[in-house]
């Protein structure tokens, strides 16, 4: 029987890494050279390595640990689950009372009429659901032809066939044969880096109505939903303008399509709201949910349905599901993860606490002299990095060469901190402090400092022409 533990050297760790195990989103050969970090513990919003070090956790795992770390009512709930029904499919006319309560608990917090879930194991299974859901619903409406679904350049929604196509991200699309048939793509609402001459309010309207250019060019006819998070996570924190949202949705009243939110990132309190869609005053038929729905303690994810599009899907027999949808370990640990999130009011900590503490430190960013531009909502924020401010110029060095620099600096003072292209973002678990907040923005300015030091040293401090 092979045993590992936590107290193994990190360098036998990271060879049997190496030898085995592939990393998503990575190069393995390189990734092999430098050696995997190797997480063993962690608490609240610290994580530790096998080296001892105690690094702040800047990213929430990886936008999900929103309740933080360490966490035994939900190791306890778990447990009691798995020894009382460890596994059951929903398939075959049956259910089982995980299932039940968390479709409750969700149609009770989800906003308007979004009062029905199909559970995943993921957001990218989710988004995988939503893009037969949406062309059944049409096809059962008798508007087969409305198969196309708008998305956005620079989106993320997930890495599967379906869900990476539904995302607007070169890079995905140029391995596998991706997109697949019926997805179009329009700009998104990046001020910082495409909005030229125009005003932050021009460029809003002008972004948004480019979905309502796209209707008219495809024909509303064949059009099925369009889909957008309410801030873009993975693309690097793309706050649109104030004009953007409004005009969005005057777009998606106007003509008949549906309107997914991608809630993956943005759910369970992140922007200060139970949902995103409430923090920009979106009106969706469908919701995708992950992440936060567990605190990323169990895989799980999920759509929450409109009345309107259940009662349509609910006419036919809806040929889709996963072996593990509504999984029940899965489904307890994120109920009382919600359960949690409520008894401790972790939203309006967000909201009126650490929030708001937050905002004020992080876009005091600004001032930095690598810093063009510092975003936040709730507790999802970015910075853009730039040689020269007044022009938002980008650095003439491959996008992402001085980000990298920052993360690396990040990884060496102990922060979790990712970069996006030559964006800083962050995302920490919601229950941080204040206190904790000072420990991440020291350590953010001091790898700020550094970062810019090596880009001048390696002769990259120059503008793009």
């Amino acid at each position: 029987m092979t045993v590992i533990t936590n107290h193994m050297p990190t360098a036998e760790l990271q060879a049997l890494d190496a030898a085995h195990h592939m990393h998503p989103f990575s190069t393995q050969d390189d990734l092999a050279k430098q050696g995997a970090r190797v997480i063993t513990r962690a608490d609240g919003v610290w994580i530790q390595d096998s080296e001892g070090n105690k690094i702040i956790d800047g990213m929430a795992g990886l936008w999900c640990v929103n309740v933080g770390y360490g966490r035994d009512r939900l190791a306890d709930v778990a447990a009691r689950q798995m020894k009382e029904l460890p596994y059951y499919n929903t398939f075959f006319m049956t259910t089982h009372v995980p299932a039940i309560a968390l479709s409750q608990k969700l149609a009770e917090l989800a906003p308007g009429d979004l009062n029905h879930v199909f559970y995943a194991g993921s957001g990218s299974e989710a988004n995988d659901t939503n893009i037969r859901m949406v062309r059944t619903y049409w096809a059962e409406k008798g508007k087969p032809s409305k198969k196309v679904i708008i998305s956005r350049k620079n989106a993320y929604h997930g890495s599967s066939v379906g869900s990476a196509s539904l995302g607007g991200m070169t890079g995905m699309h140029a391995q596998g044969g991706l997109p697949i048939a019926d997805i179009h793509h329009i700009d998104q609402p990046n001020y910082w880096a495409e909005g030229g001459d125009q005003s932050p309010e021009e460029f809003g309207l002008e972004r948004a109505r480019q979905l309502e250019q796209a209707i008219n060019d495809i024909g509303e006819d064949n059009v099925a939903a369009f889909i957008a998070e309410p801030v873009q996570g993975a693309g690097g924190v793309i706050v649109p303008p104030e004009t953007y949202w409004p005009e969005i949705q005057r777009i998606c009243d106007k003509y008949e399509i549906l309107l997914i939110a991608d809630e993956v990132i943005c759910g369970f309190g992140r922007t200060g709201n139970w949902f995103g869609s409430e923090t920009v005053g979106w009106r969706p038929d469908i919701m995708t949910i992950a992440k936060g729905l567990s605190s990323g303690y169990a895989p799980i994810g999920g759509s929450i349905v409109s009345d309107e599009v259940a009662e349509v899907i609910g006419g036919c027999e809806f040929n889709h599901g996963y072996t593990y949808s509504s999984h029940p370990v899965a489904a307890a640990v994120a109920l009382e993860n919600l359960n949690i999130m409520q008894e401790e009011n972790i939203v309006g900590h967000v909201q009126n606490e650490v929030g708001p503490y937050l905002k004020e430190k992080w876009e005091a960013l600004i001032d930095h002299p690598m810093v063009g531009e510092a975003n936040i909502v709730g507790m999802m924020g970015s910075i853009a990095l730039t040689p020269h401010k007044e022009s938002r110029a980008a650095f003439a060095a491959d996008a992402g060469t001085v980000g990298y620099m920052c993360r690396e600096r990040c990884f060496a003072n102990n922060l979790v901190m990712r970069h996006v292209g030559d964006r800083m973002i962050i995302s920490p678990p919601l229950v941080m402090t204040k206190g904790e907040v000072d420990v991440l923005m020291e350590r953010a300015v001091k790898s700020l400092d550094e970062g810019m030091a090596a880009a001048k040293d390696a002769g990259l401090w120059v503008p793009a022409s």
